[in-house]
Order: C-alpha cells, then structure tokens, then sequence
C-alpha cells in the first residue's frame, strides 16, 4: 500500500493522474512561504527539516514547497479547507488554504504522503524523500473537532501536554479542552489566591483502579501549570491552530479549592476546615456555597483565567453537583428564598447564570456539561451533551449551540475491548471500529437544531489513567477514527467502509510508532499495558443511545 492511499482523516478528493511518478525532496527544495503562512512554514521546518535533514531554506522556484493562501480555496472550502498538488509546473508542491489553518492542515497531509518515517525526530535512513503525483482537496466537516484531557486526577507535565497538542494536530484536531480543577487537583496557577495550588494541587495518595477498588497508590500525587505554563502552552497551541478551552468547574467538583480556602463550602453543614484534596473517585457531595464572597472569588480566578486564555468559549463544568448540603444547610435555603429560585435546581441554574452573564460582559461565552440545561439555560450558553444525545437535541433545538461528546460513544477511558486483559477497564466496550461509526449529528434532529452543532470531541478522564503511556493507551488508536469522524464527510455508520479504514490504519500504526504513542495494538494489550489485580468497573452490552 503506498502512503497516498492511508491519509487520515479521509480527504474530500484525492485525483492521481493517469500517469503515475514521484515528485522528490532533496538538497534543492526550498520552502517559499506566502504572507500568512508563517506557523505552516514553521512546523514544516521543524518537523520535515528534523525528519529529512533537509535545509529547506526559503526560496521560489520548480523545487519549493509552496504555501498560499487562497481566496478561491477559501469560497470553495472555507477558511480550514485546502488543495495540495504535487501537479504545479512552478513548484515541486504547492499547498493553498482558504485561511492561515487550512494551510496547516494541508502541510500536515503532505508530511502523511512522505510516509511513517517523516514524524521521526532524525533521519533514520538514507533513502529518497519523494511525493507522489497526486492532487488532495479537503475541507472539514465540524468546526469544533475536540480532545478533553482531564488533568485533574492524574497531573500530566507541561511536555506531556504539549506532545498531546502535536498528536491533536497530526490528526487535524482543532480544540484543547483543557480539564483543569476538579476535586482530586487545581492544576493552574491563581495568583490572587496562592493556596489554590499551594494546598489544591496535591493529594497524600490515590485510589489505585475503580473506587470500589480496596488498593491504594500511597505516592503523594499533585502538580501544576503556572500561568507561564499556561502562556506556553496557548501560544503551542495557536501555532498549531488548535484552540485551548479552559475548564474551571463549579459550583461541584470544587473540593479541591475548598480544601485551599474552606470558606467557599457550606460551613453551616460541614466543617470544610477539615477537608482535604480527595484522594479517591466519584461524585463527591462538597459543593460550593451560594454566596456572594464565592462568587467575587469565582471571578477573581476568571479574570485571571481570561488573560491566559484567549478563546471565546470558557467552560464551567456545572455537572454532578449534589444537592444535599444546600437542603441542609440554612444559609442556602436562605439564599434560595432571597433569590425566588424556587428550589435547589434553580440555586444551580443561578449559579450558572450569572457566570454566563458575567463572561458575555467580557465578550466571552459559557461552556458547560448538559447539567446546565437543569433549572434553565441563560440564552447564550452552550452546552458539551456527555450524558448521551438527549441533552444536545434539547439544547440544539432550543436554539442553543452544542458539542457532542455522549459517554456511551466517545468517552475514551471506556474499555477498548472485553476480556481480563484490559487494564482497569471502565465502561462499555468502546472499540475502534465503534468510534469510527459515531455519528455526531442524531437522526431526526431539524435542520435549524442540526445547524447548532458546533461539532464534536472526545473526551479522556483520567482517573485510571496515572501517566502518559496509560493516556496514550486509552486514547489511541481511537482517537484516528474519532478524528476521522469529526473531519471526513462519512456515509451512514452502518454504510461506512471500516475495512479500508483498517487498512489505512496499517500505515498510521507506524506513524504513531514514530510518534512513540503507546498504543493498543490491534490484537490486545502488550503485557506491560495491562494491570492485572486492579478492579474496573466494566459495564455489559451495547451502551444505551440516550
């Protein structure tokens, strides 16, 4: 098989012309870089001139690598699409996007067509570097194709994140959202309130394997992303064209800030003074009071979290947030009646509310778990549907915009496959062939919801995963076929052709072999990936389609 016919995600158009050859790349290839095609000539040089040993000084001519930007690409396929033919007489290669990004995600299918050996950080052989005559025309279908990586449970450092943004590229991946305080760790860096990552970044141990597990990781486990950290990895992110979605959760999942300052939880009900960052998994019951000093707190990390973070959508989890420390607790009813919200659920949706309005004043807009729809959605709000379909077509039809991430399909800490072998397994038996038949968008929705699909993302908790190579396990090699899913304009599920996409996938195992991603090999886990002893929670059957 030659690497033009294993290009992933699938291409719009591929066109080889009747007669077949190869283009080559060698001393005299140049890059010739129009105006706006600044990060694609970057990453091309890092990434080709490291791989190849090839110069690829800057210059024009029958031998360069040419970048542009296009406004008839961009008519044709939008601002993310691209053309790239190897059939240009004035150059050996001419890559044109309709904007800066489709640019970049051309230059990324041109390092596929170069074969597996191009994603290594060295030259590894003294071969010839050649493209084949071709012509590729390509545009995605989602705007928003998403990865989550929870960063909360297990801390990945700042180069493991950064490595997970150049696996998100490769793949044509254009969102980063980014899990960053939970109950088990704050990982970023407030400096209006030191103790959030002073006392929230660590735990004294860990649950080793599914809560209900009796084993116990005694190694204190934290870290965290100062705001230079942060910088870093925004600015990583934008030159790959990839947007970085914080995650700061609230009003639950907060008991890793209350146990940094045990004024934010219901003291009338529970002494937060003793609460320390939890060290186990699930729902937990400390929540956030209602009060006003919690949410001028709030908005002190926001405004914080704002400078760091340039992207337009700001997510605030409002999901899993129990309610019995507000029933019990009389201040919070108190509150309640104070506010006429009614009841606990309405306590929620005010909570939701006003940090919807208070991003809109900014020119930013909430991001949050389909929970928020509970009590009422503020008008601009959007909502990540996790729970299954149901709560992103009540969403989409009302008009609010949606990503879908239903658990049952893309939750990628569910098992790869049944059997003893898998490696503390979570969930349903999601294998690749079922990711690849993921369908986004749920039949029967009308097409004026079905336009408030924004797109669709992946998501990675981290529970069960405790270093890079159990995240890369988990995520990979599904993650091709979600991103294959979130690109590629695809047939029906049942009607699409998993056979050739097993067959592209022979190609891409060695790509991400010289990637080093650790990942599950097609025939089951290699003896070191799997955890023998260490209790899952696997669940039975087909998942639910909710």
């Amino acid at each position: 098989m030659t690497a033009d016919h294993a290009l992933i995600p699938a291409p719009l158009l591929v066109r080889r012309p009747s007669t077949p050859g190869a283009v080559p790349l060698d001393e005299r290839t140049t890059l010739d870089a129009g105006p706006g095609t600044e990060s694609a000539a970057r990453g091309l040089r890092t990434a080709l001139g490291a791989a190849t040993g090839l110069p690829l000084a800057d210059g024009a001519g029958p031998h360069a690598i040419r970048l542009r930007i296009s406004p008839e690409v961009e008519r044709e396929h939008g601002p993310e699409g691209y053309r790239l033919t190897t059939e240009d007489p004035d150059a050996a290669v001419l890559v044109e996007g309709g904007g800066p990004a489709g640019v970049f995600w051309g230059t990324q299918t041109l390092r596929q067509l170069l074969g597996p050996e191009a994603y290594r950080k060295a030259p590894v052989t003294d071969g010839k570097w050649e493209l084949p005559r071709i012509t590729v025309a390509d545009r995605p279908r989602f705007g928003w194709r998403g990865l989550l990586l929870d960063v909360s449970r297990h801390f990945l450092p700042k180069d493991d994140v950064l490595r997970q943004l150049d696996l998100l590229a490769a793949h044509k991946l254009n969102v980063f959202h980014f899990h960053l305080t939970d109950d088990q760790g704050w990982r970023i860096e407030i400096k209006r309130h030191p103790k959030l990552t002073e006392v929230g970044a660590r735990r004294s141990r860990s649950k080793w394997g599914h809560r209900a597990s009796p084993l116990w990781d005694d190694t204190p486990h934290g870290g965290f992303y100062t705001q230079d950290d942060i910088r870093e990895i925004v600015a990583y992110a934008a030159e790959r064209h990839i947007t970085v979605v914080p995650e700061i959760d609230l009003p639950g999942h907060a008991q890793a800030a209350i146990a940094a300052y045990p004024e934010l939880g219901n003291t009338d009900v529970v002494d937060t003074a003793a609460l320390t960052v939890w060290d186990t998994w699930g729902v937990n019951p400390n929540v956030l009071a209602p009060t006003e000093a919690v949410l001028r707190f709030y908005e002190g990390v926001l405004e914080e979290v704002l400078a760091l973070f340039p992207s337009t959508f700001v997510h605030i989890g409002g999901d899993e947030c129990p309610k019995d420390q507000w029933k019990a607790s009389p201040a919070a009813q108190a509150r309640i009646e104070e506010l006429g919200v009614g009841d606990e659920d309405g306590l929620q949706a005010w909570f939701v509310r006003h940090f919807d309005r208070w991003l809109a004043a900014r020119g930013r807009r909430l991001i949050g778990w389909d929970e928020i729809l509970e009590g009422g959605l503020a008008e601009g709000a959007a909502v990540s549907s996790w729970r299954g379909y149901a709560g992103g077509i009540t969403a989409a039809e009302a008009g609010h915009d949606v990503v879908m991430c239903p658990e049952q399909q893309v939750y990628l800490d569910h098992r790869q496959a049944p059997g003893e072998d898998e490696p503390m397994p979570i969930g349903y038996v999601r294998t690749l062939e079922d990711v690849y038949r993921f369908e986004p968008v749920p039949p029967g929705l009308s097409p004026e919801a079905a336009a408030h699909i924004l797109g669709t993302q992946a998501n990675v908790w981290t529970e069960v995963m405790e270093n890079r190579a159990r995240v890369d396990y988990q995520v990979f090699p599904r993650l091709a076929a979600f991103a294959e899913v979130a690109w590629s304009t695809l047939p029906a599920p049942d009607e699409r052709d998993y056979p050739g996409f097993e067959r592209r996938m022979e190609t891409h195992y060695r790509r991400l072999d010289a990637l080093g991603v650790d990942y599950r090999p097609p025939a089951g886990p290699h003896p070191w990936q799997r955890r023998p002893g260490v209790l899952g929670r696997p669940l039975e059957g087909a998942p639910p389609i909710v």
